[in-house]
């Protein structure tokens, strides 16, 4: 494909999915092209993946439903309207936050939730461009399986270097929906907290061909994994009540094992830090990289070919507690912090900022990057939203394209 589609995010007020392609060479947007109807809903954004033949998939309305699954009727491109489009069968009953793998066997695998907050998260593989979907009989986590109602988990997922194994890392939470107090009370600083505040990281190393889970030691465990057995066997930090609301971010290190770029609370609730977790002789250790001013900042975390690590993450001076949608969920200057030495030290290499003086006084957050078909990473290119306060509080989509200085 000539021209790289890219997704754009859904925001408030009400708006449609959308769709537009970006020309690298003369770095130019096409037209939007819009599908179904309006919603203010933010999980409805759309996500895109192309097929072994060449057909781009359009999947919206993730939420608690099945959503919408569109594949283009022409290889090689979006088409002019969504009568360019055929919609295909169902996915899964429900289908929450999914994330799209291209596996060995011109496969393709999703991820997903399988209904609300403390629901199971499974997933389905497909070997016919999404005409059909098979999985697993057991779902691979149901933490409230058993006894704790409403435990929840927040799921980050990377390949292994084969992309025969699905590592998933997770933090967990009591989602308790009645705001009971003595069940959200944080001993650490002795007071009831929100329930998103989310707490540990666990492991799972899944075999998507003879579906087994296993956790770090390569022990089979039994599922779907509850939330005592994660605690007891796949938890590779134990946080003791430090949280975050933002799930971590993944990439693969030397040895092709994932490590984690993850948000954490300190001595109280409105000071944080970004950590580097990685595995090492055995040993999980964490590397404090810098300051966060919210829970909810989302970052990326990329190792390059030369194996030098570059996080990106979200700052501000203060803890960010301005009032507004995009504002509870975090919002700063964009920092890009590198290092040398595998993660045990990190520095400043730049801040990647909108300039102030467009675009004085917004925030940013949720930098990711740009992936291929094959799901390879494209140097230079960026991701992420920016808004400003009351003026303009509907996020709008940023393109960071570097691409020609590389």
């Amino acid at each position: 494909m000539e021209q790289l589609p890219i997704k754009i995010q859904e925001t408030l007020p009400p708006t449609h999915a959308s769709l537009v392609s970006y020309d690298p060479k003369n770095r130019t947007f096409s037209k939007p092209l819009t599908f179904g109807k309006q919603t203010s809903d933010h999980h409805d954004c759309p996500v895109l993946w192309v097929d072994k033949d060449d057909h781009l998939h359009f999947l919206y309305k993730c939420h608690n439903e099945p959503g919408i699954h569109l594949v283009a009727k022409q290889p090689g491109g979006m088409g002019e309207s969504e009568s360019d489009w055929s919609k295909l069968p169902d996915i899964a009953h429900m289908v929450s936050y999914p994330t799209f793998f291209s596996i060995p066997g011109d496969k393709h695998l999703i991820y997903y939730r399988t209904g609300g907050h403390s629901s199971s998260w499974s997933y389905r593989i497909t070997d016919d461009n999404g005409k059909s979907w098979t999985g697993p009989e057991n779902d691979v986590t149901n933490l409230d399986i058993y006894n704790h109602p409403e435990w929840s988990s927040y799921q980050a997922k990377i390949l292994s270097p084969d992309k025969k194994t699905l590592y998933v890392v997770f933090t967990d939470y009591d989602d308790v929906k009645s705001n009971d107090p003595k069940r959200l009370y944080n001993p650490k600083y002795d007071m009831p907290v929100r329930n998103d505040w989310k707490y540990n990281l666990s492991l799972l190393k899944i075999d998507h061909q003879t579906y087994e889970v296993r956790n770090d030691a390569g022990e089979v465990m039994k599922t779907p994994l509850d939330i005592e057995t994660a605690r007891a066997k796949c938890q590779i930090w134990d946080t003791e009540w430090r949280g975050a609301g933002v799930p971590p971010a993944l990439c693969l290190d030397e040895n092709g094992e994932p490590s984690v770029l993850h948000v954490l609370s300190e001595e109280n609730l409105e000071t944080h830090h970004y950590y580097y977790v990685r595995k090492v002789a055995g040993e999980w250790l964490k590397t404090r990289i810098t300051a966060s001013n919210h829970q909810w900042n989302s970052g990326y975390l990329k190792r390059d070919a030369s194996g030098k690590l570059h996080a990106y993450v979200i700052v501000g001076k203060g803890y960010q507690d301005k009032k507004g949608v995009n504002y509870s969920h975090g919002g700063g200057r964009i920092e890009h912090w590198v290092s040398n030495d595998k993660g045990n030290t990190w520095s400043l290499h730049r801040d990647i900022t909108p300039d102030a003086a467009q675009y004085p006084g917004w925030a940013f957050n949720n930098v990711q990057p740009v992936v291929r078909p094959d799901g390879s990473i494209v140097d230079g290119m960026l991701i992420f939203y920016g808004w400003l306060d009351e003026t303009k509080p509907e996020a709008v989509a940023f393109l960071l394209d570097e691409s020609a200085l590389l």
